[in-house]
């Protein structure tokens, strides 16, 4: 354990650092940490704090920086948080609310993107069935047929079917109307099953629709239910620590197409209480090194189903980016809740 000395002198240093950017010298703690301490005791104070393994000495500077280490405690016991105000919070509510549910999950990654300066991502819910509410088919020439998809939550889907026969617009609503009767409610996985017991029921003309329908439906669907959403990634190219290093760069992009170890990291998140921080190593992810991962699980009905994200540099405002992150978690659980009723 740091004493109180030792602690003011990180907060002092860790704060003008994640603002200027420039490693900070015993002369600048001397001001900043508001203790009337000589510079050769301030020096003491660092060296000490460096053995420890909460600040290192660039090659190129006298001054220092804060560590991976120096940040968790910095995070985790010397953080003031600074509350966002009434009128952003308002405005992110505002952005959430009253839309198909794609469309909230992509807003809250803008949201968070647009706020932090980062890349905001936000795993979609993974229980999330696409149920059908409504179904049409629409003749675009002889054998080429225009499927409408209308879900449950208000996403709408099309795809063009190539059809063997010509169908009359009176066959293709006698299908419509068939499916829509005796499926709504139901996710294609569903209808597909109970179509498989009464399939021999149809009339022979109409089973090669329905049969083209469910697969180009179903497949419609899936592509448009990605695991999850990422906004802001090219925010990244103006943070000097990770432009400066474009092998590193190239390799946190790799990593927001390859998915996998991402959703693994941000899957932890939602067997946590509240936000959980991620600073560089911590991760597990070696191309996250010099990151820093903010995330929240949110929840819809009180049942978890996803989680919201910041990544960033290890030099960001924590003060500002973890309560954005807390607050966004909250407001999709809200608005995709007050959805899930409606």
């Amino acid at each position: 354990m740091l004493d109180e000395r030792s602690r003011t002198l990180l907060k002092a240093l860790v704060e003008h650092y994640i603002a200027d950017g420039q490693p900070v010298g015993s002369r600048a703690l001397s001001k900043l940490s508001g203790l009337d301490l000589s510079p050769a005791t301030i020096r003491n104070v660092m060296a000490d704090l460096e053995e420890a393994g909460f600040v290192a000495s660039p090659h190129t500077s006298a001054g220092r920086v804060p560590t991976a280490r120096g940040y968790r405690l910095f995070v985790d016991r010397l953080l003031t948080m600074q509350p966002l105000e009434a009128r952003q919070r308002g405005e992110m509510e505002e952005a959430l609310h009253g839309l198909p549910s794609n469309q909230i999950i992509a807003n809250a990654s803008h949201l968070l993107s647009s706020l932090t300066h980062f890349a905001g991502v936000v795993i979609a819910p993974r229980r999330a069935a696409n149920r059908i509410r409504q179904i049409e088919f629409l003749s675009l020439s002889e054998k080429r047929i225009l499927l409408i998809i209308v879900t449950t939550d208000g996403d709408v889907q099309n795809r063009i079917l190539s059809s063997d026969k010509t169908y009359t617009p009176s066959e293709l609503v006698t299908a419509a109307n068939y499916l829509n009767q005796n499926f709504a409610g139901l996710d294609f996985e569903q209808i597909r099953q109970r179509l498989a017991g009464e399939i021999q029921q149809l009339r022979e003309d109409i089973k090669p629709l329905m049969t083209l329908a469910l697969e180009a439906g179903d497949a419609a669907l899936s592509e448009n239910a990605k695991p999850y959403v990422i906004s802001g990634e090219k925010n990244l190219l103006d943070v000097e620590e990770l432009s400066s290093n474009m092998k590193r760069l190239r390799e946190l992009f790799d990593l927001f197409e390859q998915r996998s170890s991402l959703m693994r990291l941000l899957d932890i998140s939602n067997r946590a209480e509240g936000v959980k921080i991620f600073i560089g190593g911590e991760s597990g992810i070696a191309t996250l090194d010099e990151c820093s991962v903010i995330a929240a699980p949110y929840s819809v009905d009180g049942q978890i189903v996803g989680s919201v994200g910041v990544i960033g540099p290890t030099r960001m405002a924590y003060e500002r980016v973890i309560p954005i992150v807390d607050i966004t978690a909250r407001l999709l659980s809200s608005a995709l809740s007050f959805k899930n009723e409606n």
